[in-house]
């Protein structure tokens, strides 16, 4: 994959206080300040109908849980791509509280988001900042509403392990799927809703 500078590119930032809905550690949410969580550099390239977006996670925590996007669902059904750049990842996908399943992945590996599950993306290292690229359609919208309301996934990931969101009353068990070791040829499916 072609390195993008992104030396010139102005990001939208996500600070904290767009977060505070979601962080789990309220305590240290009261002390934090306002911290920059993450950098999203969106639309570096367009390509046949799709938009190519470059998100940094420096590393940090955000009290006991480590730091991570504020999650979201595709409104409109679109699935999407992610390759992990630089470090390491975990995507948590959730559908509800009826399936959640987590993929960890390394730089140079991939994740298909599945267009009707919510996810978020953590980065599970305090020394170390994560950089990952997406694909997504560019008729894609987002919706962030079901998880800002349950304050968070169904799962958070802290130091001390996943811990279960209790505002989602039953949470599924968490499990496991691999990352794609290579980014498929053709795109097309991106553009394509459930």
């Amino acid at each position: 994959m072609q390195e993008i500078d992104l030396s010139s590119l102005t990001p939208d930032i996500r600070k904290l206080e767009d977060m505070s809905t979601v962080v789990l550690d309220k305590e240290w949410l009261q002390k934090a300040g306002n911290p920059d969580l993450y950098y999203m550099y969106r639309g570096v390239k367009e390509k046949d109908g799709l938009r190519h977006d470059i998100t940094v996670i420096p590393a940090m925590m955000m009290g006991k849980e480590f730091v991570k996007t504020k999650g979201h669902f595709h409104s409109s059904g679109h699935p999407e791509l992610y390759t992990v750049l630089e470090g390491k990842a975990i995507f948590l996908m959730q559908k509800g509280n009826q399936d959640c399943y987590i993929v960890e992945a390394s730089a140079g590996q991939s994740v298909i988001i599945p267009g009707d599950y919510e996810h978020i993306t953590i980065n599970p290292s305090p020394n170390q900042q994560m950089k990952m690229a997406n694909w997504i359609s560019l008729d894609y919208s987002s919706d962030y509403s079901t998880i800002n309301d349950k304050q968070g996934a169904c799962w958070f990931y802290t130091t001390e392990g996943w811990k279960e969101n209790p505002n989602y009353g039953t949470v599924p068990s968490i499990r496991k799927e691999l990352p794609l070791d290579n980014i498929p040829d053709d795109l097309s499916f991106l553009k394509k809703t459930v």
